[in-house]
């Protein structure tokens, strides 16, 4: 393989790159703000605590550019959890492997229970989400699925386990459009301490993962960090160098970004660091300020009234109805949780919602027919 970005990773250092961050004077955020193109050292002054002081300012800026790109829709889309199982032990989830709780996988019936269920709140794209477990759900297993549910979405993205390359390359033919795969944090040392056991604790083999995914010519690949597990602003500056670095590599593929701020499970953690919802928004719009055509997604994790909020500050995405467990719909309601949800209300209240404000909710953004 060529070289990956764990080649550029390598060359930062975590506290260096921290330290830069919030040195970043008042000066330097009018710099960025006044500037056409914006650059890393640019996002960074945009993060710090020099920036909060101008984030109205911020926000007006984020929400012309994000009505310049993507206009006045909102795509919606919802999680279909196919397992719980896990192999891994990770210190911040409800599926991690030494969390002793009943384990299911669900069925071919199973599944197409719960897409009808899905397709009457009208989705047309879907999330597939299982644990980390290679024995149960591996790529065969991912292929049939979806051939399963192909006929019946016209988007099909994935937040599994990171495969290998080859595996990505057989999966696409089957209707796998996106990928998301979140490096949950980039702070090498601490990454050890959340996951101590399972292949997930490979950091350079999750860190390589978009690389895979760019050579396999995934359509879109998702980013992110689990805001709470480390600094979100020296987080959140790593994810930007990776998307800056895939970008330029991949250019073929779109990209898009969530903030997944850590919530309670059967046996939480603690954040490390907690994050208010401005800082939140700052965040939000200084992603937007530094690249205007990534896709900016907010998950049911946030309160009703921060999502209603930020509708109109740089999110292009966001989810609704959401069941973070498998059979959630209707195979087995209370099977054990991913993590707790906070905007628990129907996709039709949500397009409601979005409507008031002007927004058309948008149920796929992507066709084959297209392609």
């Amino acid at each position: 393989m060529t070289d990956t970005f764990t080649t550029l990773f390598n060359t930062y250092d975590w506290k260096t790159t921290s330290d830069s961050i919030y040195a970043k004077t008042s000066k330097d955020v009018e710099q960025a703000l006044a500037n056409k193109r914006r650059t890393l050292e640019d996002f960074k002054a945009l993060i710090s605590p020099a920036a909060a002081p101008y984030l109205e300012q911020m926000a007006r800026m984020s929400q012309q550019l994000t009505l310049q790109r993507f206009g006045k829709v909102m795509q919606l889309y919802v999680p279909l959890y196919l397992s719980n199982e896990c192999n891994n032990i990770c210190t911040y989830c409800g599926f991690s492997y030494d969390n002793k709780v009943k384990r299911k996988t669900l069925s071919p019936i199973e599944i197409m229970q719960e897409v009808a269920v899905i397709k009457a709140m009208n989705y047309d794209h879907v999330l597939l989400v299982t644990g980390e477990a290679n024995q149960s759900v591996h790529t065969d297993y991912f292929k049939k699925v979806l051939e399963l549910i192909r006929p019946h979405f016209a988007n099909i993205s994935m937040e599994v386990q990171p495969l290998d390359l080859e595996d990505y390359q057989e999966l696409q033919p089957y209707g796998l459009h996106t990928v998301l795969v979140y490096q949950e944090t980039y702070h090498r040392e601490d990454y050890k301490k959340h996951h101590p056991k399972g292949k997930k604790s490979n950091f350079e083999y999750r860190l390589e993962t978009p690389d895979r995914l760019g050579q396999a010519g995934i359509h879109k690949m998702g980013l992110g960090v689990l805001i709470g597990l480390e600094d979100w602003r020296t987080d959140s500056f790593f994810t930007a160098l990776h998307l800056s670095y895939l970008e330029k590599k991949y250019w073929k593929s779109k990209y898009s970004l969530s903030f997944p701020r850590l919530r309670p499970f059967s046996g939480g953690l603690e954040p490390k660091v907690e994050m208010n919802d401005r800082e939140l928004v700052q965040l939000i719009c200084a992603y937007r300020l530094f690249n205007e055509e990534l896709e900016l997604s907010i998950s049911t994790r946030e309160s009703v009234i921060f999502r209603d909020h930020v509708v109109s500050l740089g999110i292009t995405a966001m989810s609704a109805g959401s069941k973070t467990n498998p059979g959630g719909y209707s195979v087995e309601p209370e099977s054990l949780e991913q993590f707790e949800i906070s905007d628990e209300r129907s996709p039709e209240q949500i397009a409601a919602m979005l409507r008031t404000k002007g927004y058309e909710p948008v149920w796929k953004d992507w066709d084959s027919s297209l392609a």
